[in-house]
């Protein structure tokens, strides 16, 4: 077991090592619960975190065109006013 203090803010530290066993990271929601005489944490992972966990991992081979993309408009731009 190990101690921590709480701040004047009523802040306390979690230990490294608990942090890295329940996945607790900067941002992460834990929810508080008394029981008894102690107080129990619970480590929350929002619906929309899990949704966004892996937005940017997938990319696709092909470059994004617009469907009224026309490749001749490359060749011969129209002339400006």
């Amino acid at each position: 077991m190990e101690t921590t203090s709480v701040t004047s803010k009523g802040q306390v530290t979690i230990p490294k090592s608990l942090r890295q066993q329940l996945g607790i990271r900067q941002g992460s929601k834990v929810e508080f619960s008394l029981v008894d005489d102690h107080v129990e944490l619970r480590v929350r992972s929002s619906p929309t975190e899990v949704a966004t966990s892996g937005f940017g991992m997938l990319s696709s081979r092909k470059r994004a065109v617009p469907a009224d993309f026309d490749p001749a408009t490359l060749l011969n731009p129209s002339p400006k006013k």
